[in-house]
Formats: structure tokens, sequence, C-alpha cells
């Protein structure tokens, strides 16, 4: 898939929408060879997906060892909205709270007064900095059940189609 599909497909309201909500899930190969999926926050800044992690994560390891990901970001109502993302993770190690991490945590329900005092346990108990794992995309699949539907649901569309007309 070329950087403008890519983006084709980003660019698009749906993709939009799920490029603003809060929580991907990430997936990556372990330093042991499996493979993991985790939640984790993210921002969009129009480019890349920015993620952002303790310094002493595990998945630091694992990333830099095998930096390829692949992200899920999807709603929980009927039809689903689905976003699917590839790339490869870059890890930038960064002094303090990454603009992006306090950015990410804004559509989460919580009072004013919540605020304040989540964002002062953020900076002490990330004192010494963050690593932003910031994701490229590569390749993306928008399934809205509308317009696009998962490749093997096509498939058996497809078939069952020419079954009927045969």
């Amino acid at each position: 898939m070329n950087r403008n599909d890519v983006f084709d497909v980003l660019n698009k309201p749906y993709s939009q929408e799920l490029l603003a909500r809060d929580v991907t899930r990430l997936a990556y190969v372990g330093k042991d060879g499996t493979p993991r999926a985790i939640p984790i926050a993210f921002a969009w800044n129009g480019s890349t997906i920015v993620m952002s992690t303790a310094k002493n994560s595990q998945k630091l390891a694992a990333l830099r060892a095998n930096p390829a990901v692949a992200l899920t970001i999807d709603t929980e109502v009927h039809p689903p909205k689905i976003l699917l993302i590839r790339g490869v993770a870059e890890l930038d190690y960064v002094d303090g709270i990454p603009d992006e991490y306090l950015q990410m945590t804004s559509s989460y329900e919580m009072t004013a007064e919540q605020r304040v005092e989540w964002e002062a346990e953020v900076r002490s108990l990330y004192h010494d900095g963050m690593v932003r794992i910031v994701v490229t995309p590569t390749w993306a699949k928008l399934i809205d059940f509308e317009t696009t539907l998962p490749s093997a649901v096509e498939e058996l569309m497809l078939k069952r189609e020419e079954r009927q007309h045969a």
C-alpha cells in the first residue's frame, strides 16, 4: 500500500472519528517471540500515532528488537467501525511528560479537580520522563460495515452471489 492510499483511508470521515478516540490496541511481538496486544492511550497528529509509556516498560525492549506493530481502533456499537493500521514504531525518549500524553486523555470523563489531581500524579510518577512510541502508518483499512467489510466476508458474499446466480 503506498503512502497516498494509506492517507486516503485515514482521511475518511469514519477514520477521522476513530483517530479522535483515546484508546487503541497495540499489537507487537514480545521479547520471547509471543504476540502481545495491549490497550494504550494515543494521539493522532495528522501523520503519526503517538503513544507514551514509562522508560522501564518491557514493551520498549520488544519494540527495539522488532518495531513492526499493528493497531486497532474501534467502537463498541453495532455495527462497529474498525480502523486497522500497520506501521513501524520509533522510540523517542523525552524529559518530562510528552504533550501528547496529556492530550490523549482529554476526553476521559473527569472533573476539573480530578484532572488537576491526575496531572499532578502523572508528573510525580514520570518525573524522569517517558518514551514516545511514534508509529507512521504504512497500511490502513477501515471497516464500517456500510461501504467496507472484512475481506473474508466480502469473499463469502461474492461466493453466495455466484451460487444464487448459478
